[in-house]
Parts: structure tokens; sequence; C-alpha cells
């Protein structure tokens, strides 16, 4: 069976399949991106006859249509929404989305005698020669008629020119627009595939962006769901984008989903800031305990998996379903103690994770296990702290990682979450991974390695002070009130035979330490710095930092995982250095995991 089908389409049948809902186009609540100048050149293109791309589409099995009907098949427009969006702002006079979610309408004028198109201004909309709006040409005026009052303000102008450059004017709706419709058979990962080959531009085009296509088929409920996840990625980041949500945006305000997350609008946290993409994971896990992209579009459609065929009767279960999981992602209390959590852990910022899909995963879990009424939420907490750094450590969220994710999920109902948890953690976090593989780990000169974010974390969560700082510690340094500095200075290894990044970058010579600090060291080996060190503990006389106790400076080395041979170090026995430090490191992590 061929998997797409190509046909030439006139705009003006593209518009009426729009207006009718039989192509959907889930951009349409979304901000248009496209400037006005790029909504002129459409239209001159199309006047002249140039090509301007070819549109997609993916038919949707179930969809709801206006007047609450389902329709057996309609085309979802995946590919070409801004320039259809620019069409029925240009040709049918409709209004778009602006940046505040206000309506605008964009007016592209045409003047016959010069054949140019132009964004209305103030000169052309008091100047007789333009058309000041093409959506009015194009509402219905005979052309006679409307070349009759043209020439009544207009005089002078040369008829045969203007009566020609108004017929191909008009042309433009019976203008051919090339559309490929993508089978409906067709699984998301194929689309994707067949998207990126055959869009001239290769833009990528993400499962995600299929599942929210899908969701926005779904009559007013649908819109209002694919609405909800969009505005809730937004007002993480901005949350003072609500006020232009709730004025400009009345059927969704009139919905009551922006209750749900009007709380955004006071919180400032960017630990948790998920894309839509994470949204859709996350829902997709609680709601269906699928991860893939295509499983949850399957189940939206009312795929029933015994019988692999579509059953419409599944599908308002699946909507329902799918909309309860968001209602618990989005709400206040449900983000705020899964972040708590997460920063109990030691994960006080987010440039500290690295993996958004192992912090997806746990907020899945966390939303999952609080049906369980036989746990705590102490005992939540620390299925779900353990469950995020375990994942971080192993690697479990690279990869295939949804299908992992969808066994880990099955595992948990069987077994319960706890006994699954210690079971992984004995086949993979054993006495090997300890003493050889997490040491290995720590051979990087990637700051971002989870291995080092995860001893950055272990630092914060014991209260750890920074490198030789008798009382800033490393969670005010990370912060922003703290360096990142080489124990052993990089210049000092560059001159004695390190002049490799990758050499003087090892995370195992880094710590976290006060700016001050940072620039008393300079390019000194630490032999020489804590040589002076331990004559300060001696005189008081401060040189590097304010420790002025002996024992504290041994606290402050033991509690940054320092080798006691660290006042022996230069570049002659670096690798040694960074060997026993990796273990330290490793032996704290190890020390950490054991305490969520």
């Amino acid at each position: 069976m061929a998997k797409y089908e190509v046909k030439q389409t006139a705009v003006s049948q593209v518009l009426a399949d729009v207006r009718s809902d039989k192509i959907a186009i889930p951009e349409l609540q979304r901000p248009f991106v496209w400037k006005t100048s790029q909504v002129r050149d459409l239209m001159d293109s199309l006047y002249n006859g140039y090509p301007v791309g070819y549109l997609i589409t993916w038919q949707s099995v179930g969809a709801k249509l206006k007047g609450g009907q389902v329709a057996a098949h309609q085309q979802i427009l995946i590919d070409g929404q801004q320039r259809v969006t620019a069409l029925r702002a240009a040709i049918a006079g409709q209004p778009v989305v602006g940046k505040r979610y206000e309506k605008r309408r964009i007016a592209i004028s045409f003047n016959p005698l010069t054949e140019e198109f132009a964004t209305r201004t103030p000169a052309i909309s008091n100047s007789s020669q333009w058309i000041h709006d093409i959506s009015e040409f194009f509402s219905g005026t005979s052309q006679l008629t409307f070349l009759r009052r043209y020439f009544e303000k207009n005089p002078d102008a040369d008829e045969r020119q203007v009566e020609a450059a108004v017929a191909r004017l008009a042309g433009i709706e019976h203008a051919q627009v090339g559309v490929i419709s993508l089978a409906d058979n067709l699984d998301v990962d194929t689309v994707a595939e067949i998207f990126v080959r055959i869009n001239a531009k290769g833009v990528p085009l993400s499962s995600a962006d299929f599942v929210m296509s899908k969701i926005a088929t779904y009559g007013d409920e649908g819109r209002n769901l694919r609405k909800l996840i969009d505005y809730f990625c937004h007002l993480s980041v901005s949350g003072h984008a609500f006020d232009d949500i709730r004025e400009n945006d009345e059927e969704f305000a009139a919905s009551g989903h922006l209750a749900k997350i009007q709380w955004l609008q006071q919180q400032s946290d960017e630990l948790f800031q998920p894309e839509y993409t994470d949204v859709i994971r996350i829902a997709g896990l609680v709601g269906f305990s699928r991860g893939k992209a295509g499983a949850i579009v399957s189940e939206l459609a009312g795929l029933d998996p015994a019988t692999r065929r579509i059953d419409e009767s599944r599908i308002p279960d699946a909507y329902a379903r799918f909309s309860h999981a968001l209602d618990q992602l989005v709400r206040k209390t449900h983000v705020e103690r899964f972040v708590m959590m997460i920063k109990s852990a030691g994960f006080i910022d987010s440039s500290m994770i690295g993996s958004k899909n192992a912090l997806n995963f746990a907020y899945a879990l966390y939303l999952r296990l609080r049906s369980n009424e036989q746990l705590s939420e102490g005992e939540r907490s620390q299925i779900v702290k353990r469950w995020f750094v375990m994942t971080l450590l192993t690697g479990r969220a690279v990869g295939s990682f949804e299908s992992t994710w969808e066994t880990d999920l099955r595992r948990i109902e069987e077994q319960g979450a706890a006994d699954y948890l210690r079971l992984i953690e004995t086949s993979e976090l054993g006495e090997g991974f300890w003493d050889v593989a997490l040491p290995q780990e720590l051979v990087s000169p990637s700051k971002r390695s989870p291995a080092f974010q995860i001893f950055l974390a272990a630092l914060v969560s014991k209260g750890a002070r920074g490198f030789l700082s008798k009382s800033i510690n490393v969670a005010q340094m990370i912060e922003g009130h703290g360096d990142m500095h080489h124990i052993v200075p990089k210049n000092h290894l560059v001159k004695n035979g390190y002049p490799k990044q990758g050499d003087y970058n090892q995370v195992a010579n880094f710590a976290l330490t006060e700016t001050p600090i940072n620039i008393a060291i300079k390019d000194y080996p630490p032999k020489e710095y804590m040589a002076w060190l331990a004559r300060q503990t001696e005189t008081g006389d401060l040189k590097i930092g304010e420790i002025t106790q002996y024992e504290d400076l041994k606290t402050n080395l033991t509690e940054n995982a320092i080798p006691e041979f660290i006042h022996e170090v230069t570049a002659e026995n670096y690798p040694e250095f960074l060997e026993a430090r990796r273990k330290l490191m490793a032996q704290m992590i190890r020390d950490y995991y054991r305490t969520l």
C-alpha cells in the first residue's frame, strides 16, 4: 500500500477544507511566527506562479468536527501550518494569534499599476492606487464592480494594465498548491522519517508534534488540552504572560483549564521547566503507561491493542485518561512537592540536571505512586529520589529509554516500586559499579557529565563547604557565589607537560571555591599553596581564604574528597592525584546514595 499520495489543490479548496474542518491546523491557537513581509512574499510568489512548497497532511481517525459530529477521517496539517495561516489571513481576512495571544489582522495591499504587494501602512491607506486589503477583494465583490470603482478613483490609470493585474490577482485563488497526504496506517516514526526526507529544508519534526496535532483534533476539548500543555510550558518560563492568555483566549479561559495553571504567574523556580515534549511523555506514562509518542497517538486514536484495529468507542475514555493525567501533572502541590524532593537530593539548580528524561520519569513515577495509599509521603520521596539518581548513574534514560520506561512501569505494578528498585540496585549498582565503573565514569573533561553533577549534588546534600572556604558552602557557590577552580592550576599543568584540554580539565581536578581564593592560588601547584595554608593555621596570618585551624583545614579537604597527599601534589604526580581523587569522589557518591 502506498505510504502517501501527492496531488495539486487550488488555494481556494485548501481554504475551504480548513474552513469546514476537513483539514485541521493545530497551530491556529498558537502565536503566528511569520513576519508580515513573509506573508507579502507568499502572495507575490502565488501571483507570479512561483512554487511555494508542499503541504503535508496526515489522516486522523475519529476526530471531532464542529457541532460535535465525528469524522471518519480528518487531515491534520503537519507541515505548512504557517503558510496556510498566512493564506487565511491575507486572502480570507482571518485574524492570527499575536505574541500576547491577542487576535490581530494582517492586511496585505496590492498596487495594480506597479503589481507590487506590501504590508498596509497609513500611506498606503491614503492612496487610491492601492487595493488596501486584498481580503476585501476576495470577499465576493465581482471583478467588474471592483474595476469600475477603481477607475472612478483613478481615472488616469491604464485600464488594460489594471485589468490584467487584477485578473492575475484573482487567479491566486486558483493557484495550485502541492499537498502530500500521508496514509492513516503509518506509525509516527515512519511519518517523521517521511517528513524529514521530503521536506526540502530538512526541518526536524519531533514525534511529539504529531501527538500535539492528534490531541487538537478532538473538538473543543482537544484544542483546550493542547493549549493546556502549551500554556503550562510557556508560563513555567514566563509567568507574566498569564494576563495575556486570560484576556486574549476567551475560549480557554472559559474552559476551566486556565484556573489549573494560574499559580504559575507567581512561581519563579527554574528547576522544572518542561517543554511540550516532556509534558506529553509524562502524561503518557501516567495515563497510559506508555512512553513512546506513537503509542500515545495509538491510544488517543482508539487502537485496540488486542485486535490492532481502531475502535472509536475507546477514544472518549482515552482522552479522559489523558486529561486526568494532565490535571495531575500541572497541579501546584504536585509540582512543588516533586521539585522539593529533587532539591532535597542536592539538585538545587537546573544546570545540574543533564537529563530531562530522568526528571520526566521521576515525576511520572511520583504522580503514579500518589495513588498507592500504602506508601507514606516520606517513602514516596525516598523511592523517587533514589530512582532519579539511579537513572543518572546508570544511563537508564538514554538510548531506547521509552521501551525501558514501559517495562519499568509494568514491573513496578507487578512487584511494587521499592522492591523493583532494590532489584535494579542489586543488579546494576553492585561493588563492581562503585569500585570500578563509577571511578571510570569520572575520567572525563566534561563538567556536565552525570557522575560529576551527582558528586556536586552529594556535596550540596551533606552541606559541604567550598574548597578551602571557612563558611560559604557549595550550594551557595552553585547559586552564583563561587568559581569552578582547577585544584592543580591549568597554567602549571600546561607548562609542565599537560598541554591538552582533556588533561587539565579532568573533572577530578575541579572544585568549587570562592573567587578570592581562586585568585590567590593563581598558577601555584598544591604543594606550594597548601604549604602557605599550613603556615596560615600556625600563625593566623591570612593569605588564602579564612581557615586558620589545622583540623578545620583537614575537615574541609575531606568534605571535598581531596586526597591526603594534596600537600605534595605537582604536575609530576598529577595522574596519581586524579586517580586517588576519583576513588574518593566515587566513595562520596556511594555514601550519598545510601542516605537518600
